[in-house]
């Protein structure tokens, strides 16, 4: 789904759970037709987000004035409209999940925006980029601006980080002597390393693991993208450890 289609996370109205402050928008309402909740609905369709804020503005120093003045159309939940990036960040900072990304990319791999944009959903604590320094930021959909991201030149970097973090170091890979996914425990405290699309890990980060796991496939290709594979774990993570009363 794309942004702009009414299935799309910020064009429905969200009953979840809000994070403090606890002041809250009130419903906007513009130019007709009126704004619904937050979406607004032209005559075209749907409009992620919200317009310029109605009336007296709201106390709180998370608050954009500039969002407040012109609209918030920004790829966010609906909890974070008219929230400065910064308050956004901090906010989150004090409910992502204790697990970690990694991705390899020694041969300008293409999957990491979708990788980051789905560590973002997940809460991870943050993504690692080990290799080269430049990747194409297109599939994030805008999210790095909201999580964490570290570079390690080389895959020693990104081991000796977990050593010190106490993280353990989890490699997927289809590769001899990983066990299924689907009948392992993840480790709570942990990075999550995913390898090229094609060559997979590298042979340095599958010696460094604690443990290797793959996904479990019943056709005929040999794997499946890189990106799809990351969220595929990391939901795993989740269903074994997250606290799902604090889900959107």
């Amino acid at each position: 789904m794309t942004a702009g289609s009414p299935g799309y996370r910020d064009s429905a109205p969200t009953t979840a759970r809000r994070p403090s402050p606890e002041a809250e928008p009130s419903p906007v309402v513009g130019p007709e037709p009126a704004v619904v909740g937050p979406t607004e609905w032209t005559p075209s369709g749907p409009v992620v987000g919200v317009g310029p804020w109605a009336g007296p503005p709201p106390d709180g120093e998370h608050y954009d004035p500039e969002l407040l003045r012109d609209g918030d159309r920004r790829n966010v939940v609906d909890a974070y409209r008219y929230w400065r990036r910064e308050a956004i960040v901090a906010e989150l900072d004090t409910r992502r999940h204790p697990f970690h990304v990694a991705i390899e990319n020694f041969q300008h791999d293409h999957n990491i925006g979708t990788v980051v944009r789905t560590a973002n959903a997940f809460g991870a604590r943050a993504v690692h980029i080990v290799g080269r320094r430049r990747w194409n930021r297109r599939g994030a959909m805008v999210t790095d601006r909201y999580q964490h991201l570290e570079h390690h030149d080389e895959v020693a970097g990104l081991l000796g980080f977990a050593a010190r973090s106490g993280l353990a170091v989890v490699g997927v890979d289809n590769t001899p002597g990983s066990v299924r996914l689907e009948e392992t425990a993840l480790p709570r405290e942990s990075v999550l390393v995913f390898g090229h699309e094609g060559s997979g890990l590298s042979a340095e980060t599958r010696e460094g693991a604690d443990l290797l796991v793959s996904i479990a496939q019943f056709g005929s290709t040999r794997s499946i993208n890189a990106g799809v594979a990351a969220g595929i774990v990391m939901h795993a993570w989740v269903r074994d450890h997250a606290d799902l009363t604090l889900a959107w």
